[in-house]
Order: structure tokens, then C-alpha cells, then sequence
């Protein structure tokens, strides 16, 4: 069975990406948190990167998301999209983009699930990275038939815009998404998986001083769900 290694499920939009994959496609695995601290080096005692997630099989060790979703696709095909090549290279290439880019809306929105915040402003580099995500959403949408981004199952490329979904939740974001990425959100939102996901960051009471700061800085907290 896999043993992933995950952080605070309340901030680590990076551990989401293969815990709800896993989860949602029904692949077993053991899950293990760790929550942040100021320093994280105890973390190389699993990760050769110090870093989360990380996903251990056997004698082997994977310690990037994106590498994660492709060894386990090697054992689970359904990973990636399997009606058609087209509907796997979209779903590939946007997962591609997500894993290395919006630097915008990663800087300025910082995940926290658990709260929600009025932003102080929407800077232009955050409205280009909304839009991009949205043409995405819109073409996986049109082209593969929906309900999820490339066709009716979820699949990798949902999972790694998990974390948007739980950011526009919390930001709302001063931008006007179309009436698909709205609908798109509201269904990833209502996933079984991403319930037990939103369940486990609520009751987490650990706190984490710079993802706090983070948040701060970007607007005004004006509801905080989190157990105290």
C-alpha cells in the first residue's frame, strides 16, 4: 500500500493534490501528517526534499506531486483521462501548467481553507492568472463533455486545480469567472473527497506563523471556520 506523507491540510495545497486524487479514485494508501514548523528538516527523515507531499512505495520514494501522479498511474490508468489521447494530453498539459505556473495567484492567495478573506486589492497579474485558469476550465469543459475538466470522471488534472477551488472559496477573488468555472467550482466543491479534505483542515488546531502572515497581508479575515 502507498504511504503518503502530507502537511496541514488547512495550508498545503501541494499534499491536496495527491491525497485527493488517491482519495477520490478509491487507491488505497496510509496517510501521515505532519504539520509545519519553523524549521522543517525533520521532514528529511521521509523526504529527501524536506518537503510535502511525499509518497512512499515499497523501497521506492517519490517527493514531487506532478512525479506522484505519474508513478501511480503506472499501476492505475485511471489516473490520467482513458475515453480518448486528446482528452489525456489536454489533461497533462494543464496539470503541466498548474504544477509550474500563476505565480500570482500562488504569492497572493495563499491557501486556507478554513477561512475567508476580502481582499485588499486584485492586482492585474492575479486577474491574467484567474482568466488563463478560467479559459482552461472552459476548454476542458466544452471539448471532453464535463462534469469534471476532461470528461466525466475525475481524474489528475482535477486534482491539481484542487487547491484553485478551495482558493476561490476562501478569496471569492475580485474577478468575474464564467458561468462554466463557477458551476465547475460548485461541483468540485460538493466531491466526496474534497468534503473529507475541507472536514480535516476545520479541525485542525495547529497553526502555522508565516501561511498566517501570508494571509494578513492579503486582506481582511472576515470568517475563520478552523476549531480554535
Amino acid at each position: 500500500m502507498y504511504e503518503l506523507h502530507i502537511g496541514n491540510k488547512n495550508y498545503s495545497s501541494w499534499s491536496l493534490r495527491p491525497w485527493v486524487l488517491l482519495t477520490a479514485l478509491g487507491i488505497p494508501f496510509t496517510e501521515h501528517q505532519h504539520y509545519f514548523q519553523t524549521d522543517n528538516s525533520a521532514f528529511k527523515a521521509f523526504s529527501p526534499s524536506a518537503l510535502v507531499p511525499c509518497l512512499i512505495d515499497g523501497k521506492t520514494t517519490i517527493w514531487d506531486s506532478l512525479a506522484i501522479a505519474e508513478h501511480v498511474a503506472e499501476d492505475h490508468p485511471e489516473v490520467w483521462p482513458q475515453q480518448s489521447r486528446e482528452a489525456r494530453s489536454f489533461a497533462r498539459s494543464a496539470a503541466a501548467e498548474m504544477h509550474a505556473g500563476f505565480s500570482a495567484l500562488r504569492n497572493l492567495c495563499s491557501m486556507s481553507v478554513g477561512v475567508r478573506v476580502k481582499m485588499h486589492d486584485t492586482p492585474p497579474a492575479l486577474i491574467r492568472d484567474l482568466a488563463r485558469i478560467d479559459d482552461i476550465w472552459r476548454y476542458g469543459l466544452a471539448n471532453f463533455g464535463g462534469p469534471f475538466l476532461a470528461g466525466g470522471v475525475f481524474t489528475n488534472v482535477d486534482a491539481f486545480y484542487a487547491p484553485v477551488v478551495f482558493r476561490i472559496q476562501t478569496y471569492g477573488v475580485g474577478f468575474d469567472l464564467s458561468k462554466e468555472a463557477r458551476a465547475y467550482v460548485d461541483h468540485m466543491l460538493a466531491q466526496p473527497a474534497m468534503q473529507k479534505w475541507y472536514e480535516g483542515a476545520l479541525a485542525e488546531t495547529a497553526r502555522d506563523e508565516p501561511h498566517e502572515v501570508e494571509i494578513a497581508q492579503s486582506g481582511q479575515i472576515i470568517a475563520d471556520h478552523r476549531a480554535k
